[in-house]
C-alpha cells in the first residue's frame, strides 16, 4: 500500500499523459483518459490539458462544450485556460469571440497576462478595430500587474497604431522592413507583435519578410523572437518552416531561454508527430543548458 502511494500520479503527471495520449492515439483517447480519472484528479491542470488538446486540433464544438463544463466546475483557473480559447478562435478566424472570452475572464476576476493582452490586441488589429486596440493599451497600462516589459510593449505598439502601420499594414511592410535595420533590442517586441498579427491574418508572406529582415539586423536574437516565429508557423501549419527556424536557432548565439515557453513549443511540435524536429529542438535545449520540466517522449 505504501509503495502504491509513493507512485501515485500527480496532477502534472495526468496532464502530461493527456498530452501524450493526444499525440499518440488522438484526442478521443485523451478524452477517455480524462473521463476515467477519479474526481480528485480532475483539476485545473488536467482540465486545461484536455482543453489544449481540443484547441490544438481546432475542434471548436468540443472545445466550447468543455469550456462550459470547466466554468461549471468551480475550480480556480488562471489566464492560461482563457488564452487557450482565444488562441483557438484566432486560429479559425472567429475574431469576434476573442473579446467575449476576455469579458468572461474579467467577470471571473481572473488576472490577464501579457499573452491574454497580446491575443486580444491581435484580434482587434486583425479586424482593423484600431480604436479598440488603443483602449486595450490604455487598460493594460492601468493593470496592477504591469511591469517594464509590459510598458515597453504598450509604448511601441502605441507608436505603430499612431503611425498607422496597423491600419495600412499591407502597404507599410516595406517601410517596416527598412526600419528594422536600425531597431534596438527593446523594440523587437513590436516586431514579435507584428508577426503574431500577420499570423492571425494568415499572411505567411508578410511573416517571412519580417523574419528575413530581422535576421539581417545587427541585434542579437532572443528566445522570445524564436518562440514567436515558431508559434506563428505552427499555428498556420507551415511545418517545413518550423524545422528551418529550429535549425536557425541552433546556429544562433542566443543564450537566454524561457523554459516554460520552450517546453510548450516542444510539446506542440511533438504532438504534431514531427519527431525529428522535436529531437533537434530537444538537443538545442540540452546544448544550451536549458532543462525543460517535461520532455515529451
Amino acid at each position: 500500500m505504501v509503495a502504491h502511494e509513493e507512485f501515485e500520479l500527480s496532477d502534472t503527471d495526468h496532464a502530461s499523459r493527456i498530452d501524450l495520449m493526444t499525440k499518440v492515439f488522438g484526442v478521443d483517447a485523451a478524452e477517455r483518459y480524462f473521463d476515467g480519472l477519479p474526481l480528485a484528479a480532475k483539476t485545473t491542470e488536467t482540465y486545461t490539458a484536455l482543453l489544449h488538446s481540443y484547441a490544438a486540433a481546432k475542434l471548436i464544438e468540443k472545445a466550447e462544450e468543455f469550456y462550459k463544463r470547466i466554468k461549471g466546475s468551480n475550480l480556480p483557473f488562471t489566464a492560461l485556460m482563457y488564452n487557450e480559447m482565444m488562441t483557438l478562435y484566432m486560429s479559425v478566424g472567429q475574431l469576434e469571440k476573442v473579446s467575449q472570452v476576455v469579458e468572461e475572464l474579467k467577470h471571473q476576476k481572473v488576472a490577464p497576462d501579457i499573452f491574454t493582452y497580446n491575443l486580444w490586441i491581435s484580434s482587434c488589429a486583425a479586424a482593423l478595430n484600431i480604436d479598440k486596440v488603443r483602449r486595450i493599451l490604455d487598460e493594460m497600462s492601468q493593470d496592477s500587474g504591469v511591469n517594464d516589459d509590459w510598458m515597453r510593449y504598450i509604448k511601441i505598439v502605441n507608436i505603430y497604431v499612431t503611425a498607422g502601420h496597423l491600419v495600412n499594414a499591407e502597404s507599410s511592410t516595406a517601410a517596416v522592413v527598412e526600419a528594422e535595420k536600425k531597431i534596438t533590442q527593446r523594440e523587437w517586441i513590436t516586431y514579435d507583435f507584428l508577426v503574431i498579427l500577420y499570423a492571425g491574418l494568415g499572411k505567411k508572406d508578410k511573416i517571412d519578410q519580417i523574419w528575413k529582415s530581422l535576421r539581417m539586423t545587427n541585434q542579437k536574437m532572443t528566445s522570445r523572437n524564436f518562440v514567436c516565429i515558431l508559434s506563428s508557423y505552427l499555428m498556420l501549419g507551415h511545418l517545413k518552416e518550423v524545422g528551418e527556424i529550429v535549425d536557425q536557432w541552433k546556429q544562433s548565439t542566443t543564450t537566454d531561454f524561457d523554459i516554460s515557453a520552450c517546453n510548450r513549443l516542444l510539446d506542440a511540435i511533438s504532438c504534431l508527430g514531427l519527431t525529428e524536429i522535436a529531437n533537434n529542438f530537444h538537443m538545442l535545449l540540452i546544448e544550451r543548458n536549458c532543462d525543460p520540466k517535461h520532455i515529451s517522449e
